[in-house]
């Protein structure tokens, strides 16, 4: 695992921990409410993790963007299908995705192992 991607998992483990044990009602409720959004149920949670990168891609928003390629990547998800989201996302969004395209590639490709020495 490369040092970004464990710094962001702890960073995100950390403090998502902070936020649950101060307690506040309606935070834990949100977060509980988006843990079970991702959940099998009429769709696969892959389908659903897929359709939150795509979302995510279209609000710019690249902690999103990189918690959704990691999930899918441990659901399973291939480089062509994360690939394809992508497109739904630079198509639905517009140019202004493209900074944020790459990041995403530059962590799949981290995932994947690509330039880091290591495989998965």
């Amino acid at each position: 695992m490369t040092d970004r991607l464990k710094e962001f998992r702890e960073f995100r483990e950390k403090m998502n921990e902070r936020i649950l044990t101060a307690k506040n009602l309606n935070i834990n409720r949100f977060f509980t409410l988006d843990g079970k959004a991702y959940e099998d149920g009429a769709l696969d949670g892959l389908t659903k993790e897929l359709a939150g990168l795509s979302a995510s891609m279209v609000l710019r928003c690249d902690d999103c963007i990189a918690y959704h390629v990691i999930r899918c990547k441990e659901l399973g998800a291939t480089d062509e299908q994360l690939f394809e989201i992508f497109n739904v996302g630079l198509i639905v969004g517009g140019s202004i995705v493209i900074p944020h395209l790459r990041r995403a590639v530059a962590l799949v490709d981290e995932l994947n192992g690509e330039g880091t020495g290591e495989t998965s």
